[in-house]
């Protein structure tokens, strides 16, 4: 498939390394353009409650949409649909700002401003471990085949194996970029000197079935690092301003989102020697607004991006391999989706204003928002989430468990249940009866 709207840039200069906290984060208020208001005027409050909050927009019309005709429309209301959810542990460190979370095998581990990774264990969320570096703001997380990989402010990333023998272990395994090479590539004629990111890395993706890591950054360029040797063995110039987010599938699609108001699709071609370059398939408008996050369904079908217009856009999967035609948007937050986590018929979205939706996918296509949850005093920064709970016996209630962080610097664990409402009632109910609640 040919390339769209696809114009490499060079790398950025050392000048676009992260200075500042409000660098790093640029803006979080609705916006619709690329120009961002400043971080520092959002309000640290959560918002009032709207009449409008049970219900979901329709997708764009075909004067709204990045493409002319949506496949199907969210609906409004599941009729026979009830939910419950509560927030069963809440969390407060001295580490500032909660940036990123991942879960893996009953563990939730936790970056922050700080320079700790904090490991909780399941179900009970206590703290059960630390991971420590001389680095600081842990800005992405990834676990893989029992290796911890998390991505730091200073454009690095480190990597921990984890062990079970005799109890729960962390070994640090590496760094990469390693120190020495960098140095040595500036003295090397000929020598790549764009080893290291040029800017702070904001994601990290890994594809299992090649043992690849990739990491994009604000230097607008995504690097491909071989796992077996931590050598980078290819750097895409992938974005016109900085990427916020990546995904890697294992078919050999890689998807970018960038803060040019674009999602791109790239594709892995195997025919060209060890270097494995990346090509573009395609490139995904989102309505002049930049794209923060994304997240993909465990069977690929569905593309989410969160914008900082408050919508999640949403793709869906072609019969090619990378092929994807646009479905819609989910409208509900008042902020810039800052996060996005997918499980099962499952889609969480954490936003700047302070709230955490949960989305439920039909087998029709069709989207409901089944809670809003509240009690956070920040921007949602991360997410993730996981069918039913460690240690819960088998139930016929079908519901996740969700992990929040937000720059409030409270981690948040909430539970939700779904369930048939054989009375009748409409919307998505608490425990209490109200549809918000705060902690």
């Amino acid at each position: 498939m040919a390339s769209q709207d696809y114009s490499p840039n060079s790398p950025s200069t050392p000048s676009d390394a992260i200075t500042s906290q409000n660098k790093f984060f640029p803006s979080f208020t609705r916006s619709i353009s690329t120009k961002e208001a400043s971080f520092s005027q959002f309000p640290y409050t959560p918002p009032r409650r709207s009449a409008n909050d049970n219900d979901i927009s329709l997708s764009f019309s075909q004067t709204q949409s990045p493409h002319a005709s949506p496949r199907f429309i969210p609906a409004l209301k599941h009729p026979d649909l009830l939910t419950a959810y509560r927030c069963i542990s809440s969390v407060l460190k001295k580490d500032g700002q909660i940036l990123s979370i991942a879960a893996s095998h009953g563990l939730v581990y936790s970056g922050s401003y700080t320079n700790v990774i904090r490991v909780w264990k399941l179900p009970e969320f206590t703290e059960c471990g630390q991971l420590k570096t001389k680095a600081c703001m842990v800005v992405a997380l990834e676990v893989s085949h029992d290796r911890v990989y998390a991505a730091y402010g200073d454009g690095r990333v480190r990597i921990w194996q984890r062990t079970w023998d005799g109890g729960l272990k962390h070994e640090r395994l590496a760094t990469i970029p390693k120190i020495g090479s960098y140095v040595r590539s500036f003295y090397i004629a000929g020598k790549d000197k764009t080893m290291k990111h040029m800017g702070a890395i904001t994601s990290l993706a890994i594809s299992v079935a090649e043992d690849i890591l990739y990491s994009a950054s604000i230097d607008k360029t995504v690097k491909v690092w071989r796992i077996s040797d931590l050598k980078c063995i290819e750097t895409i110039q992938a974005h016109t301003e900085a990427i916020n987010a990546i995904i890697a599938v294992d078919d050999g699609i890689l998807y970018t989102a960038s803060d040019d108001a674009t999602i791109r699709v790239w594709r892995r071609n195997f025919c060209r020697g060890g270097q494995l370059p990346h090509s573009l398939t395609v490139t995904l408008p989102a309505k002049y607004s930049p794209v923060k996050t994304l997240t993909l369904t465990a069977d690929g079908a569905v593309l989410y991006g969160g914008c900082t217009d408050g919508y999640i856009h949403f793709w869906l999967k072609g019969w090619f391999s990378g092929q994807v035609q646009y479905g819609g948007a989910l409208q509900g937050h008042t902020h810039a989706v800052m996060c996005l986590a997918s499980v099962a018929n499952y889609v969480v979205s954490g936003s700047a204003d302070s709230t955490s939706r949960i989305w439920s996918k039909d087998p029709d296509g069709l989207h409901t928002c089944l809670a809003v949850l509240v009690g956070h005093r920040g921007p949602i920064r991360c997410v993730t989430a996981f069918l039913g709970r460690p240690g819960d016996e088998e139930s016929t209630e079908d519901g996740c468990t969700i992990c929040t962080g937000s720059l409030d610097g409270v981690l948040k664990v909430w539970r939700v249940t779904c369930k048939n409402n054989n009375n009748g009632n409409n919307g998505c109910l608490t425990q209490s009866g109200c549809e918000y609640f705060e902690l």
